[in-house]
């Protein structure tokens, strides 16, 4: 049994705290002793923690701030392996390791396109956080897990990381025995009482993930019945509003929020579409693909053409073009549903949590689970 540390910022609804939370829980049913440090606390997946994860919260007032208290900790408790996640956090998390002398131990991950996700925040710490980031990259012993080939390549590309300074590992987006998992009911009325075809959507609603472009396509679907759901939240809700308003498409088009269940909804719908402007891994993606839905996606850096091998388990679109992806939807929309299932169930499958807790493992502590 190893005693493992991961480090968020929180277990806020975002891609890359609920893959922590589930990794955590996978390794814990690994065998491994787990804590989840929050540098603040709380979130919504706090309450789908696996029971046997202990749960440790700084109640930092804000991130930057919780570097002494970190590296108290850190030099209290000892673990065999830490392991951070996103950037400002990863920061933080080495400043700690190298004040409390743990730095060999320190493992970082990032989950996002670097050379497009920095310039997503302007607050001045996030600014700064990624300045400083490639250069501690650089300089720790350990390389950094990023989520895809792609990350670790554009990280390489565009900052002084060097190859041998990164490495890879795939999420732990769904359980082993997924197949054998029926999703529940959905919850929306459009879903529940279905009278036409379904499109569904899952993210932020924030520039990177293209909701603008996916509006615009399905404005431009010849079948008028057709309705759109994308579940969300995000400082862009007003303005996503106001173009399905302008579109003519308001009436079919719902953002309901926050989804608690997304698969039970993804499984509903008669198809799911990623139109991000870049992603990390999107783990919607591969989510939607475990549910046998047809789905359409952008050929954004970085994720999609590795888990839809360059557009054989699905189409592939170029971004920020609408009328392309609104071609792709009608041809999924038109075709049999069950058309190609197993191949999306199959290539879902590479995602699977004892798959990537071997390979976390690895990263981690230079060999995998014993």
């Amino acid at each position: 049994m190893k005693k493992l540390l991961i480090i968020l910022h929180d277990l806020g609804a975002g891609g890359a705290e609920k893959m922590m939370m589930r990794l955590a829980g996978a390794l814990v049913e690994a065998g491994n002793d787990v804590t989840l440090l929050m540098l603040t606390g709380g979130g919504v997946y706090a309450a789908q923690l696996d029971p046997r994860v202990k749960q440790v919260a700084l109640h930092s007032p804000r991130s930057a701030a919780a570097v002494l208290p970190l590296a108290g900790f850190l030099r209290r408790n000892h673990f065999d392996a830490h392991l951070a996640a996103l950037t400002h956090v990863n920061v933080i998390a080495i400043a700690a390791a190298l004040l409390s002398g743990t730095l060999a131990r320190m493992h970082v991950s990032e989950r996002n396109a670097f050379s497009r996700d920095k310039h997503v925040n302007p607050a001045l710490p996030v600014r700064l956080a990624y300045l400083l980031a490639p250069l501690l990259y650089r300089l720790i012993p350990n390389p950094v897990i990023c989520v895809s080939r792609g990350v670790a390549q554009d990280l390489v590309d565009t900052t002084l990381a060097r190859p041998r300074d990164v490495t890879v590992a795939d999420n732990p987006v769904l359980d082993s025995d997924f197949r054998d998992t029926p999703p529940g009911p959905p919850s929306h009325p459009w879903l529940l009482e279905k009278t036409s075809p379904v499109i569904v959507a899952v993210g932020r609603l924030a520039r990177q993930k293209g909701f603008d472009t996916l509006i615009d396509a399905f404005a431009r679907l010849a079948d008028r019945s057709t309705r759109l759901i994308i579940f969300g939240e995000g400082s862009l809700r007003a303005e996503l509003l106001e173009h399905a308003t302008a579109l003519g498409v308001a009436e079919r088009c719902d953002l309901p929020g926050y989804a608690s269940d997304p698969l039970a909804q993804i499984a509903a719908a008669d198809c799911f579409v990623l139109s991000s402007r870049f992603e990390g891994s999107p783990n919607a993606l591969v989510e939607a693909l475990s549910t046998g839905t047809p789905v359409v996606s952008t050929r954004c850096p970085y994720g999609p053409q590795d888990i839809l091998d360059d557009g054989a388990v699905a189409p592939l679109v170029d971004i920020e073009d609408p009328a392309a992806l609104a071609q792709a939807i009608t041809l999924e929309l038109a075709l049999p549903r069950a058309l190609h299932r197993q191949r999306r169930l199959d290539a879902a499958a590479r995602f699977i949590s004892g798959r990537a807790v071997n390979t976390y493992l690895a990263a981690l502590l230079g060999r995998p689970a014993s």
